[in-house]
């Protein structure tokens, strides 16, 4: 009874091992919209670009897409959108106080 058990209330990481694995948790909703059919045609895309021998670029969506989902099912990460969306308003609304008052006679 020494292991560790996972927080109550954080998702499983979904099994994505294969294309299959990512294609499944895109069908179940998991990712950010517009991914699965992103999915399917930025693999298109780097199948007809590579050659039987050199398959880099396909695996370079695979690894973008499973890391976007990883993203998608992290608790913490629209936490952190928010905050960036929150000091992108400050820092803007600053930005405008600097140059009203920098305007002025």
């Amino acid at each position: 009874m020494g292991g560790q058990h996972p927080a109550i209330g954080v998702p499983a990481p979904l099994p994505l091992t294969t294309i299959g694995d990512i294609r499944a948790a895109l069908r179940c909703g998991h990712g950010f919209p517009g991914d699965r059919e992103a999915f399917e045609a930025d693999l298109q895309h780097a199948l007809e670009a590579s050659s039987d021998a050199d398959l880099r670029a396909v695996a370079t969506v695979i690894v973008d897409y499973r890391g976007r989902l990883r993203l998608h099912q992290d608790p913490d990460f629209d936490i952190a959108v928010q905050e960036g969306i929150d000091l992108t308003a400050r820092l803007k609304q600053e930005a405008r106080d600097q140059w009203a008052a920098a305007s002025q006679p």
